[in-house]
């Protein structure tokens, strides 16, 4: 049981903000706290942890010094975060940026590898606000000794690199050099910048401050409101929409093209649970849904990189693939757990890395194959390499559909015939047959039909309950599954089909809690005890496959329910308590936002066959923007 005391010095997850350089993030508590920081990646080890362990993890908190309360929004069209405090005093702005600029700026400016930029302006009156620096490199596994170097600031090493922040305000080390502090008051009008900045190549770049800072904090802006003035989407929703565009953009990795599934690791599924999973990798299974929806908003340069990284990552263990990837396409992925972490509100295990890495999933070959057909009028796309890249993947799907796999969720229970794995086949199979049909690519056409042919009798016998009325999670079983309410998303059967109608209401009816939906029942055995949130895809999932049924009205209250469901700044975790609206999970969480965007493009009225290949794709040059 955790206690009170535990719960009570983490703030809710949804309290939470994220910036960062499409390299890197940070998460930033509506209280001014920066809670968690990995640099130089993603998946690096953590400068900042207090998310994780409220007493050892470490922070870097800008906070008054009295009673205020808060209100806060990220500037328009960019990932830059400002909180407003109010104090019976005054009141005063934080603004958090993780600099970021174009190519060409960077080529004529020195810049340090890595920066936050942390802004604070007063407003009216006057407010004493105080520091409190505590950097605690590698998981706080390192030891730390900050070093003040006068004007360059107060060092610290994390690893080969420094970690220097500097201010126009004067700081002072502790006594065990662990931390340091300051309290400065900030009158109406004042503005001062704190720079935390990491460099691990050569010597370190010291950025500068007063105007200089103020101009890489303008260009951050700039950057941002230039990416996202490049949307196309003009339908319903929009300004939810771009929210988690912007977000999706954060979690995209520069370098490669590649986007992780969320920034944080151990964000548990429920307060006190054990499914606490490393989230800062690669999901194929989120392919499909990232191509159409950075396709459909006019990004035609990030999907094309997005299947270069794909291409790229799945070579390294072609002809099989893995679950997930690592942002460079590294395969082996080892989980760990951090036993000196309390954990989030008392959730352990803390785990880094991620077992699923060498789970079997066969829904993924359906997931690469779908997405890479997107992109299929690339005049340069059919190279000898990736014709013998997709009919190896097409003969592994031969191979392999008939064996029992772990299955979207990746329980980790004994391997079963998960129905959505065998429709994924189905969909692999099928996209690689039309690339034959449309643009005669080779592949070993006649017995890929008869698989295809094949698996959709099994599916069509075992997989749909014709007593319980409704596709199933497993083959020969009575379960339900809200991965099934996908199959008219991907093409495999008709959302008016009366087998898809009947699977939507069984589906809402059983697993569902108003607009929310749950991936599967509580009692379903995976391997792990009962109990977590409703999933946040599944919902969007669900407004989607209600469109397609004719649904309309029913899918709009059901998406305007759910987007109501982010937090104050438009973001989304992994899950969501239906009792409470608390955030859940690791956060923010691609899937939800890729969920919203797809469900909000299929009710303006997007209603193509998202796997078609045709008139459906956009070209693309397989560049995108780089930081």
């Amino acid at each position: 049981m955790i206690s009170t005391r535990t719960t009570e010095r983490y703030p809710p997850i949804g309290d939470y903000a994220i910036i960062g350089n499409c390299r890197s993030a940070a998460l930033v508590s509506r209280e001014g706290s920066m809670d968690w920081l990995c640099w130089p990646r993603f998946d690096s080890p953590s400068i900042f942890a207090a998310l994780l362990d409220a007493e050892q993890g470490g922070c870097f908190s800008i906070r008054p010094t009295g009673a205020f309360r808060t209100e806060r929004r990220y500037l328009p069209d960019t990932n830059v975060i400002e909180t407003v405090f109010h104090t019976a005093h005054g009141s005063l702005a934080l603004r958090d940026v993780m600099v970021v600029m174009a190519e060409g700026d960077k080529h004529n400016a020195l810049g340090a590898e890595h920066e936050i930029l942390r802004e604070l302006e007063g407003l009216t009156g006057e407010v004493e606000v105080e520091l409190h620096y505590e950097p605690r490199p590698d998981y706080a596994r390192r030891a730390v000794s900050l070093e003040s170097r006068d004007q360059l600031g107060v060092w610290c090493h994390a690893g080969a690199a420094a970690l220097v922040l500097r201010g126009d305000v004067s700081l002072a080390i502790a006594a065990d050099k662990r931390s340091a502090n300051s309290t400065i008051g900030m009158r109406a009008g004042e503005r001062r910048y704190l720079s935390l900045s990491y460099s691990s190549d050569g010597p370190a770049v010291i950025p500068a401050l007063g105007s200089v800072a103020d101009a890489r904090f303008a260009q951050s802006i700039q950057w941002w409101q230039s990416w996202a003035n490049r949307c196309t989407y003009d339908g319903p929703y929009r300004e939810a929409v771009v929210r988690s565009l912007l977000a999706l953009k954060l979690m995209s990795f520069a370098p490669s093209g590649a986007v992780i599934a969320a920034p944080t690791t151990s964000l548990p599924e429920k307060i006190g649970g054990q499914r606490n999973w490393d989230y800062r990798y690669c999901w194929l299974r989120d392919a499909s849904f990232t191509v159409r929806a950075l396709l459909e908003l006019g990004y035609q340069d990030e999907a094309g990189a997005f299947c270069g990284w794909l291409l790229h990552a799945t070579s390294l263990t072609w002809p099989e693939l893995q679950v997930v990837y690592d942002v460079f396409g590294k395969a082996r992925l080892p989980e760990d757990e951090l036993d000196h972490f309390e954990g989030y509100a008392g959730s352990r295990p803390v785990r880094i890395g991620n077992g699923a890495h060498d789970q079997i999933q066969m829904d993924v070959y359906g997931e690469v194959l779908d997405a890479i057909s997107r992109l299929a009028n690339r005049p340069d796309f059919f190279d000898s390499d990736t014709l013998r890249f997709l009919n190896g993947l097409g003969r592994t799907v031969c191979d392999q559909w008939r064996e029992p796999d772990a299955g979207i969720w990746e329980g980790r229970g004994e391997p079963q015939h998960y129905t959505h794995s065998k429709v994924l086949c189905w969909i692999a199979l099928d996209r690689l047959i039309k690339l034959h049909e449309t643009h005669g690519v080779d592949i070993d056409v006649d017995r890929f039909v008869v698989e295809r042919e094949a698996i959709r009798a099994e599916v069509e016998r075992r997989g749909y309950n014709e007593q319980l009325g409704a596709y199933t999670q497993v083959f020969d079983g009575d379960a339900l599954d809200a991965s099934l309410l996908t199959l008219p998303w991907y093409g495999y059967i008709d959302g008016t089909h009366p087998r898809m109608l009947a699977t939507l209401e069984r589906i809402r009816e059983r697993l569902g809690h108003a607009a929310l939906i749950y991936r599967y029942a509580d009692d379903t055995d995976d391997g792990f005890p009962s109990g977590e949130g409703a999933f946040g895809v599944c919902g969007f999932w669900a407004v989607d496959c209600q469109v397609r049924c004719g649904h309309i009205a029913e899918a709009t209250e059901a998406f305007e329910q759910l987007i109501g469901y982010a937090n104050d700044v438009g973001l989304y975790a992994e899950e969501t308590d239906p009792g409470t609206g608390a955030a859940l999970g690791n956060f923010p969480q691609a899937f939800t936002h890729l969920g919203l965007i797809n469900a909000a493009l299929t009710l303006a009225g997007d209603g193509r066959t998202p796997g078609a290949i045709g008139g459906a794709e956009r070209q693309v040059s397989g560049k995108a923007d780089t930081r």
